[in-house]
């Protein structure tokens, strides 16, 4: 049975919150508040400061050492959803999947399965550990907005690099990454978004399905899975299969 949605921190734009159908204890959403807020550089602070606090409050309460991010452009999950979570609303929405070890069910177990078999987190478990979690991201979005610097204007946007995958999953398969090393900025998340929607534009694509695997030490890597409604393979399904993917990042 799919729980309510429960709201656990709202900064000024962006809100975190535990979905109404939560897959694993670690499953968090960030949604835009107000949907007629523009993506710009004070958005895309806010969101930052939004996924920071979550990452570090799941390692808090659950002990998640990893968290993978799941997001669509222009793309809504139709039939059996294979690899895709429920649709919360149509509002701008982003799936945080802290990960830990010894977790009793992995993300990537229950998004291989049609949404009607997937087995919702206990909502019991759920009440018990967002307590935790709602006090640890009030207390550390405070922290991370007062250490926050100044947001800059009319910065050029940092470069970036697309490029095939070693291994493809489907034909429109392509992976974005900042050029530069360094932490994630305001810059990178508008520069990506113009990324993604160019890629919108391609022949026999008109959506994205996204999946961005915790980088670790690594750089970051946004994997944008082209779709359409006439497509004869769910993409997704083939990248949850990649070996390399599997069950080691979701």
């Amino acid at each position: 049975m799919s729980l309510s949605r429960r709201l656990l921190y709202a900064s000024d734009i962006w809100e975190i919150v535990r979905p109404r159908t939560a897959l694993t204890a670690g499953h968090l959403l960030i949604r835009l508040t107000n949907p007629a807020v523009a993506f710009d550089l004070r958005s895309a602070a806010d969101w930052l400061l939004c996924h920071d606090a979550a990452r570090r409050a799941l390692a808090e309460v659950l002990g998640a050492t990893r968290c993978t991010v799941l997001f669509a452009h222009q793309w809504h999950p139709i039939g059996a959803s294979i690899g895709e979570p429920e649709v919360e609303s149509s509002t701008p929405t982003f799936h945080l999947f802290g990960r830990w070890d010894g977790e009793p069910v992995t993300p990537g177990h229950q998004l291989l399965l049609p949404t009607q078999r997937r087995v919702p987190a206990s909502a019991d478990g759920l009440v018990e550990y967002d307590g935790g979690l709602r006090a640890a991201l009030r207390r550390l979005a405070v922290e991370r907005s007062a250490a926050a610097s100044e947001i800059p204007e009319d910065v050029p946007l940092p470069g970036l690099a697309a490029s095939p995958p070693p291994a493809k999953a489907g034909p429109h398969h392509i992976v974005l990454s900042p050029e530069s090393d360094g932490p994630l900025t305001s810059g990178h998340l508008l520069a990506l978004a113009a990324a993604l929607q160019g890629l919108t534009e391609r022949r026999g694509v008109t959506g994205l399905s996204c999946v961005v695997p915790d980088p670790g030490s690594g750089r970051l890597e946004v994997h944008a899975l082209g779709r359409s409604a006439g497509e004869s393979v769910n993409p997704l399904q083939e990248f949850l299969a990649l070996p390399k993917v599997s069950q080691a990042l979701l």
